[in-house]
């Protein structure tokens, strides 16, 4: 957050030197560079360290604000969720004449990934263990009962090429990769010093294994190669942030091949994806710009098949604006929820912004502007998950049915320094608690969240962003939500 004050102060500094009436035409010819150090944050995974970058080229500036040709990557490390990025991707509607070419490489480790459960709502979120916090050893580690680890590579080639002005079809293939686990920090060991916590069942992973929700055969990871094609309308006055116009998908995203082939695993699947966003623009006349409302109404849906549970927290888009595209919650989808609050096989949602450009100015040979974005968001399940596995379900397997229970109150018993540790320890595993994690009474809730954003835009294209949300939905609130990162969601 001190990254991001002192970010804000320097901008504010610029403008009271630089901001002026522009006289000239804005427009970029040639290479232009956006490097910054990655001091992004979220609940979910903390603070972010590393480096990302957008690196343009706009040739003799006739097709400014978009690009020839985009290329963009990041190294980066979060402090919170031990989570490693690498990424590069290539964009450009110019590389082969009248078709777009996006594609990418990625690598994620989650050591500390979150398990929220499956569909939304129905499973219940403990709000004394939501943050990771359920158990304190000797050591200042905690046990994430949320927790899991995972890793993942994935490769992605999508094309679009024009049938008409403003129609085209798109196609492509993706490849996906992924290792599954439980929790894998390391550093967290019973009192013993012995037994790694992670191979027990005391997190909500082992025990959807134990009652047949993850089928085992799955709970290691698989791989998938998707398929997609489709129809794309685009009338957008631009890419990064549209004054105007609408852009509309409607597309299918199937795996014939997905699996495991060490476990036996074949679970192929096949999604509907539509997506029809719109940008108006205000006529108010503000100097910096018209004010823009946008927003999009979202839904994707298996119609076929049953997607294996290492994918079924991905939002298959044709053309990523973020390195990631997950679940229903945080950036992608809904702000204010905790990063793949929703898992389900189908899901509608739909957000509204209002996009206000506060002022414009140059520095450096760049075009800036800052803007504001209040928003709202809401979605909703439209087909559950797994609900067969989980219907009747009423408790977990907590730490108060495990052998380590009687052993770590024994330990904290025998420790006048840890009186604090054991009154938690014990007001959180009271007799009256039920330990319910799932109520499919509330699967059908409407989700909703409210906030507002700030953004910092270089050339039009390379966008600071920084959301502040709160979830308005009983059972899933997450706290004030902080997202900082790059680009608007849609």
């Amino acid at each position: 957050m001190k990254k991001l004050l002192v970010t804000a102060f320097f901008f504010a500094l610029c403008l009271t030197v630089f901001a002026q009436e522009e006289t000239e035409k804005e427009m970029k010819k040639g290479w232009s560079f956006g490097l910054l150090p990655t001091a992004t944050y979220s609940v979910d995974n903390g603070f972010q360290a590393g480096a990302f970058g957008d690196v343009y080229y706009y040739g003799d500036g006739s097709t400014y604000p978009d690009p020839l040709h985009k290329i963009s990557w990041e190294v980066s490390y979060f402090t919170h969720s031990q989570r490693m990025r690498f990424y590069l991707a290539y964009d450009s509607k110019y590389l082969i004449p009248k078709m777009r070419v996006n594609a990418s490489v990625t690598y994620v480790t989650d050591p500390l990934y979150s398990f929220w459960g499956f569909n939304g709502p129905a499973a219940v979120q403990d709000y004394d263990l939501w943050s990771n916090r359920y158990l304190y050893l000797d050591n200042g580690k905690q046990v994430n009962y949320y927790g899991m680890s995972r890793n993942m590579l994935r490769v992605l080639a999508n094309f679009q090429g024009q049938i008409i002005p403003h129609l085209n079809w798109a196609a492509g293939l993706n490849f996906w990769w992924w290792t599954l686990g439980g929790m894998n920090d390391r550093g967290v060991k019973s009192p013993d010093g012995n037994k790694l916590f992670y191979d027990t069942n005391l997190t909500q992973f082992e025990y959807y294994k134990s009652i047949g929700a993850i089928k085992e055969a799955e709970a290691q990871g698989g791989y998938s190669l998707e398929v997609n094609a489709g129809v794309v309308f685009d009338t957008r006055d631009m890419e990064a942030a549209p004054n105007k116009g609408i852009w509309a998908e409607a597309y299918l995203n199937g795996a014939p091949y997905a699996g495991n082939p060490q476990t036996g695993l074949y679970s192929p699947y096949l999604k509907a994806c539509m997506y029809f966003r719109h940008y108006v623009s205000i006529p108010i006349p503000i100097p910096a710009g018209n004010p823009v409302f946008a927003y999009r109404l979202a839904w994707q849906q298996t119609i076929a098949g049953e997607t294996p549970f290492y994918m079924i927290q991905n939002n298959p888009l044709l053309v990523q604006r973020n390195m990631i595209s997950e679940g229903f919650g945080s950036s992608n989808t809904i702000r204010g929820l905790r990063e793949n609050r929703i898992l389900a096989e189908g899901m509608a949602w739909a957000n509204a912004e209002l996009r206000i450009k506060l002022v414009k100015f140059k520095l450096f040979n760049q075009f800036f502007y800052i803007a504001v974005n209040p928003f709202f968001d809401a979605g909703i399940i439209t087909k559950p998950y797994r609900a067969d596995a989980l219907q009747g379900i009423i408790k977990d397997a907590r730490l108060v049915d495990q052998p380590e229970y009687a052993s770590y109150k024994a330990y904290l018993e025998g420790e006048p320094k840890k009186a604090n540790d054991l009154a938690r320890f014990n007001a959180l595993h009271d007799t009256n608690y039920n330990g319910t994690v799932y109520d499919e009474s509330n699967m059908k809730k409407v989700i909703m969240s409210a906030g507002a954003g700030l953004k910092i835009a270089m050339n039009q294209n390379f966008i600071i962003s920084a959301d502040f949300a709160k979830c308005l939905t009983p059972g899933l609130d997450a706290g004030l939500w902080i997202g900082i990162g790059i680009n608007y969601q849609f």
